[in-house]
């Protein structure tokens, strides 16, 4: 197939773990909520398998409730339709959706997630379950966020903070659900340690104000993650990767940060690399953005500095307009800043580089852009049906 030379690092294999894909371009996790009564169905496992079919070398599924009975609920998604990772029916519809990715020569992991101080109270699968917030904290209420304003009164008001049975329990529901995995034939773990959600609900110092071994100083505050990763890693063995999404903005607050400094970010990394994770995945809103005052590194570029471990990157590539910039617009154009990412790429600043948006729109993006073939823009709309 011919390429256009610019974007050869995009396109090179890459070896994490006992796996290898055949190009740099990821699909990043995106909630779709398109699985009926939390089964992956035969439309789910068409849409992963039609990303793979155009180029993309790893699927990282959307978000995938957890074994642990306060996962999912309303607040993010429609919580009958978010995909689960524990149950017959569902297990088997993710290997349909593994067997089809693989025969169309991708490689796939699920991404566990735990919506923590976003489950609101009585919903998802066991209603009775209690939500589960590291101190009790949602996170402040007034920062610059795009959750709804009919939202936040249902879950603003402080609750109790997770006792230390809770917190194995999650733990324990992590690794439950990564050795499902397994056993579905996924080729490794992601683990959705961003955004808000229960993992970086304990990074980030609004929502965890714990005065026991799990908070305090960054050390302390990535105690909650690194066991998480821990038992991850003893569940699924010492080959099968492990893939970390972490970030500094929240949905409760976009200019949130679980990290002041490089120096205190490097602690919460170097944790979770020492505890088993392989790379680390970068969530940013803009894949090129510094990450601090007086550097010009990325987020992701910092994440492979300060681990030692690869880097992905992620944020508006192939569109014109950030992920929530594009939701006050209705969509976002066609922009080649995929150039300027193989170039940083080409000189080490990060290893993959993952695709949102871009891909929702278009299915064989990385096929044509390799080509040098035009690519489709986006639009909202495109978020109501899988296509």
């Amino acid at each position: 197939m011919n390429m256009v030379p610019e974007l050869h690092p995009l396109f090179e294999p890459i070896t994490l773990g006992n796996v290898t894909f055949k190009n740099r371009l990821a699909m990043a996790p995106m909630t779709r909520s398109f699985s009926p009564e939390n089964v992956p169905d035969a439309v789910v496992a068409d849409y992963y398998r039609r990303r793979a079919a155009g180029g993309t070398g790893l699927i990282v599924t959307e978000g995938v409730g957890i074994d642990q009975s306060a996962a999912i609920g309303d607040g993010s998604g429609t919580s009958s339709r978010i995909p689960l990772l524990h149950g017959e029916a569902q297990l088997a519809g993710w290997r349909a959706v593994v067997d089809g990715v693989h025969a169309a020569g991708g490689k796939i992991f699920p991404q566990l997630w735990h919506q923590g101080v976003f489950r609101i109270e009585g919903t998802g699968p066991y209603p009775d379950a209690p939500s589960l917030r590291p101190s009790g904290l949602w996170g402040p209420d007034g920062g610059f966020s795009t959750v709804s304003r009919d939202y936040i009164p249902r879950v603003i008001q402080p609750t109790r903070p997770m006792t230390e049975e809770e917190i194995a329990d999650a733990v324990h529901g992590f690794a439950k659900s990564a050795t499902n995995a397994k056993a579905a034939g996924f080729d490794g773990i992601a683990i959705h340690g961003a955004s808000g959600y229960l993992i970086d609900s304990f990074f980030w110092p609004q929502t965890n104000q714990r005065v026991d071994r799990y908070g305090g100083d960054m050390a302390k505050r990535a105690l909650f993650g690194v066991e998480v990763v821990k038992a991850i890693r003893e569940a699924i063995g010492p080959d099968m990767p492990i893939l970390f999404r972490f970030g500094q903005w929240k949905q409760q607050d976009f200019n949130a940060k679980i990290a002041e400094t490089p120096d205190e970010l490097g602690i919460l990394l170097r944790a979770l690399a020492e505890a088993g994770a392989d790379a680390f995945d970068a969530s940013t809103l803009y894949f090129s953005a510094p990450a601090f005052e007086g550097s010009p590194l990325s987020l992701a570029a910092w994440a492979k500095s300060l681990s030692g471990k690869l880097s992905m990157a992620v944020g508006g590539v192939g569109l014109s307009e950030n992920l929530f910039a594009s939701f006050e617009t209705g969509g976002a154009a066609v922009e080649n800043n995929f150039f300027d990412a193989a170039e940083r790429m080409g000189r080490g600043e990060f290893d993959m580089l993952a695709l949102g948006r871009a891909l929702i729109a278009d299915p064989d993006w990385p096929n044509k852009v390799r080509r040098g073939e035009p690519t489709l823009a986006y639009s909202r709309d495109m978020l109501g049906a899988l296509a």
